[in-house]
C-alpha cells in the first residue's frame, strides 16, 4: 500500500487507515467482540495499515485502553490519532464541548493513560467549542507539543475559518471531516484550504456509515441502539432514496471486478495524493477487502459517472449544529 506524509512535515502513513470507532460504539455489534476487534488491529498492521483512529467518547474510553492492549510492545509501528473536546473533565467528566486550555490538558493526560503511551502523535479537538476561542485551545495544544506529549494536532469538523485562525497560532497537523461518494461538502471549502495551507485531510466515514458497501438495505438490520437507526441518511424513508446511489455504485464495482467498499474508497484516494480516508470496521476480512481498494483502478469515465451520483438524501446528522465551526 503507497505511504503519504500527512500534512506538511506530519507522519508517514499508510494512505488508508483504519477508524475504530465501531469496535465499542454507536454501531451494531459494539462491544460484542473485543478480541476479535484486537485481531483485527493486528491484522491491520501486517497489511501496512499503520494510521489507527479512537477517541476519548468512543466507550467512552473503552476504545482507547482496547487499543492500548492491542498495541503492547508495538507502540512504534504505528500513527495514533485521537480526540478530545466532547467531555468536560472540567465538569465532573459530563458530556459537553470543552476547549478549554485546563481541559485539553486533562484529557490528554487520560488518553496517554489508557492508550499506554507517553505520546499522542496526532491528537483532534472532536467539535469545535462555541465558548472558548480557538487561539486558547490551539496554545494549550502548541504547549504539549513543545513538552513532548504531542507530535501534532488536529481539528475534527472545523469551519474554514477556524482552521485559519488555529493555523496562525500553530500549524495545524490534519482536518478531519466527513467525506465520501454521500458527503461530499469538503469539496466547496473545506479541501481548498487545507490544501492552500499544507494540512492533511482525513475523512472519517468514507464508506458512508457503512452505507456504501451495499450491506445495508434495511433499518431491521440493525440494533435499537446503533446511531444509524435515528441517522436522517437512514431513518424517515431516506434509506430506501439513498439504495439508488448505492445500487449506481455497485454497478461500477461490477465493471471492475471489485466490491462496491473498493470502489467507494477508490474515488476518494483518486481525489488527491493528500487523502487518507480511515473506513472503520471491527472484522479481519472487511478489512483486507478496503485495503484492498489501494488496487483498485477507475476509468476517467467510471470517475465520472461517481463524481455525478446525487447528493444523499437527508443531513448528515440529526443536530448539524456541530459542525462546519
Amino acid at each position: 500500500m503507497k505511504n503519504i506524509t500527512l500534512g506538511t512535515g506530519g507522519s508517514v502513513i499508510g494512505r488508508i487507515g483504519l477508524g475504530l470507532m465501531g469496535i465499542s460504539a454507536f454501531y451494531t455489534g459494539a462491544t460484542q467482540d473485543d478480541d476479535g476487534g484486537i485481531r483485527t488491529i493486528h491484522r491491520a498492521l501486517e497489511l501496512g495499515v499503520n494510521f489507527l483512529d479512537t477517541a476519548e467518547m468512543y466507550g467512552p474510553y473503552l476504545n482507547e485502553e482496547l487499543l492500548g492492549r492491542a498495541l503492547a510492545g508495538r507502540r512504534d509501528d504505528v500513527v495514533i490519532a485521537t480526540k478530545f473536546g466532547t467531555i468536560r473533565h472540567t465538569h465532573g467528566d459530563q458530556p459537553g464541548l470543552d476547549g478549554s486550555a485546563e481541559n485539553v490538558r486533562l484529557s490528554v493526560e487520560g488518553s496517554l493513560r489508557r492508550l499506554n503511551t507517553d505520546h499522542i502523535d496526532l491528537y483532534y479537538q472532536h467539535r469545535m467549542d462555541p465558548s472558548t476561542p480557538i487561539e486558547e485551545t490551539v496554545g494549550a495544544l502548541a504547549e504539549l507539543i513543545a513538552e513532548g506529549k504531542l507530535r501534532g494536532y488536529g481539528l475534527s469538523e472545523a469551519a474554514p475559518a477556524t482552521i485559519r485562525r488555529a493555523h496562525a497560532v500553530h500549524p495545524v497537523t490534519a482536518v478531519q471531516t466527513e467525506y465520501s461518494l454521500w458527503s461530499r461538502d469538503p469539496e466547496a471549502e473545506i479541501l481548498p484550504t487545507v490544501r492552500e495551507l499544507g494540512i492533511g485531510f482525513v475523512p472519517y466515514s468514507p464508506l458512508g456509515r457503512g452505507f456504501l458497501t451495499g450491506a445495508i438495505r434495511s433499518l431491521d438490520q440493525l440494533d435499537d441502539t446503533d446511531f444509524r437507526k435515528h441517522n436522517p441518511r437512514f431513518a424517515d424513508g431516506n434509506l430506501d432514496t439513498n439504495l439508488a446511489l448505492v445500487d449506481q455504485v455497485t454497478a461500477v464495482a461490477d465493471e471492475v471486478g471489485a466490491t462496491p467498499a473498493q470502489v467507494a474508497l477508490a474515488w476518494l484516494l483518486a481525489q488527491g495524493d493528500d487523502i487518507a480516508p480511515i473506513p472503520g470496521t471491527r472484522r479481519v476480512e472487511r478489512l483486507e477487502e478496503n485495503v484492498g481498494a489501494d488496487a483498485v483502478v477507475l476509468s476517467a469515465e467510471q470517475l465520472a459517472t461517481l463524481g455525478n451520483l446525487d447528493a444523499a438524501a437527508g443531513d448528515r446528522y440529526a443536530d448539524m449544529s456541530a459542525v462546519n465551526r
